[in-house]
């Protein structure tokens, strides 16, 4: 499960500015385990001042969330605390209680309540306002996962507990899992979140802890979407960059993404075959599999089903 951080109780309290200028000093590391641990302490003097949440709601209403608009990629759900950086990102996210308008509007499944999964990056958070989200949590270790949906994974159940009030833990990317549930009541949490520099193309999974599997990757870079948009249209240069992406792309998800594209245009059963053999060939892990998937579904009579 998620690192459990115990900073010194001081009872310090800073502003939202002390943990930015903290931040974007040197002594802080989010590139690493220890280093985001380092931030701890800081994160936990603001998250004991009580009124800079208000006061920036207050701030960004009176300016109709302008700075959220210009910044803030993500859902309604998380007020960013300061601009995203290439190292790190600070943000509040809010966790209703199931009974709350919000969810019974945008369901469950909105907040990820209910939906076990691990995260793509590392981060560092504390229960700020509320008794906080609850979570089944699970680990496992990433080494020879090659991210494959219906891809067996030992996950290990570690417990149940809620992100209370000053609780701080650490999430280890593609490492921890959990499986949210809905707080009993409007909850907050404050996060640190690391930025790596291939953050763009790290993976995010969601898993069926029943059978013990990935269920499905829940991220896309947009360049894989890019290249399925040009091959799509018929272009000749970009199925033979697709060609080029499957043999030699450095990330894996990219190489599959390409195969499986360049597949889906092969009309001659023959031409498919020899394809679905190409990728179970590969050595890419994530594109192996695919290709072995595809050649049990072409023996198995399923042939449009391949890619």
């Amino acid at each position: 499960m998620p690192r459990l951080i115990v900073p010194p109780e001081d009872g310090a309290t800073i502003d939202l500015e002390a943990l930015i200028d903290w931040c974007e000093s040197a002594a802080f590391d989010p590139g690493c385990e220890e280093g985001l641990a380092e931030a701890a302490p800081m994160l936990r003097a603001l998250s004991r001042n009580r009124d800079f949440m208000s006061e920036l709601a207050v701030a960004e209403l009176k300016d109709r969330c302008a700075g959220q608009r210009r910044v803030n990629p993500y859902s309604a759900q998380v007020l960013l605390l300061h601009p995203p950086t290439d190292r790190y990102v600070l943000r509040a996210a809010f966790w209703p209680a199931e009974r709350d308008h919000v969810v019974r509007m945008s369901g469950a499944s909105a907040f990820l309540y209910h939906v076990p999964h691990d995260h793509s990056f590392d981060f560092l958070t504390v229960g700020y306002l509320g008794p906080g989200y609850g979570s089944d949590y699970y680990d496992y270790d990433p080494d020879g996962v090659a991210g494959a949906d219906g891809e067996a994974v030992a996950l290990r159940f570690v417990e149940r507990s809620c992100l209370s009030e000053g609780k701080m833990l650490l999430y280890r990317a593609n490492r921890d899992v959990h499986a949210q549930l809905p707080a009993e009541s409007l909850s907050v949490s404050l996060n640190i979140l690391a930025s790596a520099p291939d953050q763009g193309w790290r993976r995010q999974y969601r898993f069926d802890t029943a059978r013990g599997v990935i269920a499905q990757c829940m991220t896309v870079a947009s360049a894989q979407l890019l290249l399925e948009l040009a091959v799509g249209c018929g272009s000749g240069d970009a199925i033979d960059l697709a060609h080029d992406f499957a043999a030699r792309h450095p990330v894996d998800a990219m190489r599959w993404t390409a195969w499986r594209t360049i597949g889906a245009g092969l009309a001659d059963a023959a031409a498919r075959l020899a394809h679905a053999e190409q990728g179970a060939r590969s050595g890419s892990p994530l594109l192996r599999r695919a290709g072995e998937a595809a050649l049990r579904n072409i023996h198995n009579g399923y042939e449009m089903a391949c890619f």
